[in-house]
């Protein structure tokens, strides 16, 4: 698993690590910027994700994972497709920013891989303060599912993990900041 991070993190620095003066979503300022999306829409950086997430996997007994769209997009999918070919299939959800206005009016797509009580492991790209996955698991709560355990790409270690464990949710992360940096070597 080292190689496979090790080369994850050599992308993650190429395609979605950028140093400079940006605003996050949480309204933070930073010195740096990780849009995981580039990694994780490239062929071997969604396969390396999806690998590596696999791995972490196996230490949870789940039916399945979800997340936030736009981020957790890519992310599912990679998942489900290398849990698949690995022999542990595990279908995924999406949870919408605002519910549909229509049809079911429900925030999560794809419920019907799922039944009521289905435990689940969130994924998210960037972990910050952790707003956006309390939000998320508040939905997937209404929708009948238990979150045992949330995995991230990377933790910005910026009060994200203390936060989700205030709100019962444990976080694990591929990488840190640092960890990032230094693998990327």
């Amino acid at each position: 698993m080292n190689e496979l991070k090790s080369r994850l993190a050599r992308l993650l620095l190429e395609l979605s690590y950028k140093e400079g003066d940006f605003t996050l979503t949480s309204g933070k300022k930073s010195d740096y910027y990780f849009d995981c999306k580039q990694t994780a829409l490239n062929a071997e950086g969604g396969y390396l994700i999806g690998r590596l997430f696999v791995e972490m996997l196996k230490d949870y007994a789940v039916q399945g994972v979800g997340g936030m769209t736009l981020g957790a997009d890519p992310l599912v999918t990679s998942v489900t497709v290398v849990s698949f070919l690995e022999g542990r299939p595990l279908p995924g959800f999406i949870i919408r920013k605002k519910s549909k206005g229509h049809g079911t009016n429900q925030y999560l797509e794809g419920l019907a891989n799922f039944k009521q009580g289905d435990k689940v492991v969130l994924l998210e790209d960037v972990c910050t303060t952790g707003g956006t996955l309390i939000t998320a698991a508040e939905r997937v709560r209404d929708a009948g599912l238990e979150i045992v355990g949330v995995l991230a790409v990377l933790d910005r270690e910026e009060g994200g993990r203390e936060r989700l464990k205030e709100a019962g949710l444990e976080l694990n992360a591929i990488f840190t900041r640092q960890e990032l940096l230094a693998a990327g070597k």
